[in-house]
């Protein structure tokens, strides 16, 4: 057996991995409801004390607010387990430019990942133009950041994801107001999160993790398996969210395991 053939049998139990990043919605919640399984793996990867942090490309929010989330829905992890767009994007640009200026459209999650990284949000001549995810979306702000992107501002936004879900259907997200600045300008934005697998390295290194001992679960195969292939993990498809058998098969890339839910993988580590 070749050196790869044999590091791929080797991680393929849940046992063999020595870190996890898990994606949130489809993979340990389907609106707002936990999926059958998700508790026991944390518990397990708790009792194992395996590093593990919980990825969204949800910008809005700070670990804080999704951790409260989580917990109102029955799952307990710890703020300082949870990596989204936001905290990605405020690491991007502090290793780009350190205290830096940024416009910003998005709320807290993005406006307070960045000043923890000493950034300043400025309408005047900034460094950057930053989309994130936000409810309150404004035609002032908007034309701003046409502006601003226009005179020569980088733009960067959190994802590219174009809708988000909600109970009552799909909302325009990230990528759909990113498109609109971008056909205004004719300048394309450097998004940070899934697919993106600079996002996935980013929490390695909050790890300390390995990729080569790190699985990333998710559910759909365009963001979360592609950007765990890219960054050189273990993947693992989930089918409790978007992503099917069928049309996981259609991609010219494929996870390294398929298991029907997360509770496939609670119960390997029983």
């Amino acid at each position: 057996m070749s050196e790869q053939a044999h590091h791929r049998a080797a991680i393929s139990h849940a046992t063999h991995v020595e870190s996890w990043l898990l994606d949130m919605d489809g993979v340990l919640l389907r609106e707002e409801h936990p999926i059958e399984g998700a508790t026991t793996f944390l518990d397990r990867l708790r009792m194992r004390d395996t590093p593990f942090l919980v990825l969204t490309n949800n910008s809005m929010y700070t670990g804080r607010d999704l951790s409260a989330r989580l917990r109102w829905n029955g799952l307990d992890v710890p703020e300082d387990h949870i990596w989204t767009s936001a905290l990605a994007t405020a690491v991007f640009l502090d290793s780009q430019r350190p205290g830096g200026t940024a416009f910003v459209i998005g709320e807290v999650g993005l406006t307070t990942a960045l000043h923890q990284m000493g950034y300043t949000l400025s309408e005047n001549d900034p460094d950057y133009v930053v989309i994130g995810e936000t409810r309150s979306y404004s035609f002032e702000r908007i034309t701003r950041a046409v502006r601003l992107v226009g005179d020569g501002a980088r733009f960067i936004a959190t994802n590219p994801d174009p809708t988000g879900p909600s109970l009552e259907g799909p909302l325009p997200a990230t990528g759909a107001v990113a498109a609109l600045i971008s056909k205004a300008t004719g300048r394309q934005p450097y998004f940070v999160g899934k697919p993106n697998p600079l996002m996935i390295r980013s929490a390695l290194r909050e790890l300390a993790a390995h990729s080569e001992t790190t699985a990333m679960v998710g559910d759909r195969m365009d963001t979360d398996v592609v950007a765990g292939l890219e960054a050189g993990l273990h993947t693992v498809l989930v089918l409790s969210g978007v992503s099917d058998a069928a049309s996981a098969t259609r991609y010219p890339y494929r996870p390294s395991r398929i298991v029907s839910s997360i509770a496939e993988l609670a119960d390997e580590l029983a």
